[in-house]
């Protein structure tokens, strides 16, 4: 290689000679320098896009996907009170507590009911002192203070006395996109009940509960038309002995922590006997839960803190059907001083619902969850 001059460069007190190029990047220490120099310069063309770690200005990403898939509280926990956040801290934060995996190993329990407002979170699940390991998972207790899972995982309620209108949306968990419509869009004093074969359950439970919504497990009982309407391998069966019917219970109520009560997912015929029923209570009373069901079990006790629903709003799938059912609601409502409503989880139904619920209260009701309309019995 023929040998370059470079011209000659005066600093104070240093001559620099005439060098060949060849020898010059063959140099090692000369290498070490002009990688240091390269880092260097992609180091200072970073912070010229991201700006300085604790400026005003900072780098900022959508973190949507991150709030559709966060348990736990993370969806509020992420987002500041003011602005965007800040991707770095976001990162940091989400690294430190990663996403669990739908059927995940239980998570430590939380010291106690923390403080809720209206609208706010409902402490995470499980609350120490109400669950205890099984085979298939948590199991609801009473504590040792005989507070029950039904009153620590209730949303809290003060009656501001007017007549008092709640609603149950059930049928949630196995189709994400209207189960998440629920939990976004419906105001938090509306109950919201899960379908216990749902697909990461418990993710959802913790959702819908960062966002103030109480939750109830769906229980499949046996209907008139069984096995041609078959709700499943656990389904309670009203001809079942009641140690069957005890474990059958112990897995549904295993599959997830947070809720304050059951509802049942049809059950005309497990309901309408006397013994099943007496079986599937006095577990439930064991266990410190509520019992809510969709109209079916009207008038049964057990000695458990038990509501029914008076009317299903979306036994017809129209816009108009459901509007209808929610005014007469509203008129039981006025009548007897409460009233509850039930539906399914129907884009239409959510729709209606939340429109409702935007307005209801202007009309001089309370917007109320079902737990405030339970009673021993």
């Amino acid at each position: 290689m023929a040998a370059i001059a470079l011209p000659k460069i005066k600093l104070p007190g240093i001559k620099l000679p005439s060098v060949e190029v060849g020898k010059l990047v063959r140099n090692p220490l000369v290498g070490l320098i002009g990688a240091a120099l390269m880092f260097l310069g992609a180091v200072v063309a970073v912070f010229a896009l991201l700006g300085p770690m604790g400026a005003a200005d900072h780098f900022r990403a959508p973190l949507e996907p991150v709030f559709r898939e966060a348990p736990d509280g993370w969806r509020d926990a992420l987002r500041p009170a003011k602005g965007a956040p800040r991707i770095y801290e976001d990162v940091v934060r989400l690294s430190e507590r990663p996403l669990s995996p739908n059927r995940a190993a239980p998570r430590p329990a939380t010291p106690g009911a923390m403080p809720v407002f209206a609208g706010g979170a409902l402490p995470p699940a499980p609350i120490l002192g109400f669950s205890s390991p099984s085979p298939g998972g948590l199991l609801p207790i009473i504590a040792a203070d005989g507070r029950t899972p039904a009153q620590v995982y209730a949303r809290p309620f003060t009656a501001n006395g007017r007549p008092k209108v709640a609603l149950v949306i059930g049928g949630l968990g196995l189709n994400p996109r209207t189960t998440q419509q629920a939990i976004d869009t419906l105001p938090p004093q509306v109950t919201l009940s899960f379908v216990v074969y749902a697909e990461g359950l418990q993710r959802w439970i913790d959702m819908a509960r960062a966002r103030g919504h109480e939750v109830l497990l769906e229980t499949p009982m046996e209907p008139e038309n069984y096995p041609d309407n078959d709700p499943g391998p656990y389904t309670l069966l009203a001809d079942g002995q009641p140690l069957e019917t005890v474990k059958k219970l112990e897995w549904i109520l295993s599959q997830a922590s947070g809720y304050f009560g059951l509802t049942n997912y049809l059950g005309a015929r497990f309901l309408g006997s006397p013994a099943a029923y007496d079986a599937f209570a006095s577990s439930v009373r064991g266990r410190g839960l509520a019992f809510v069901d969709d109209g079916t079990a009207a008038g049964k006790a057990g000695g458990i803190p038990r509501a029914s629903a008076e009317r299903v709003i979306d036994s017809k799938r129209s816009g108009a059907d459901i509007d209808q059912q929610l005014a007469a609601l509203e008129a039981g409502a006025l009548q007897r001083g409460q009233a509850l409503g039930s539906g399914f989880a129907y884009p239409i139904t959510l729709e209606k619902v939340a429109a409702w619920a935007a307005s209801v209260e202007e009309r001089g009701y309370q917007l109320t969850p079902a737990s405030a309309l339970t009673v021993k019995r």
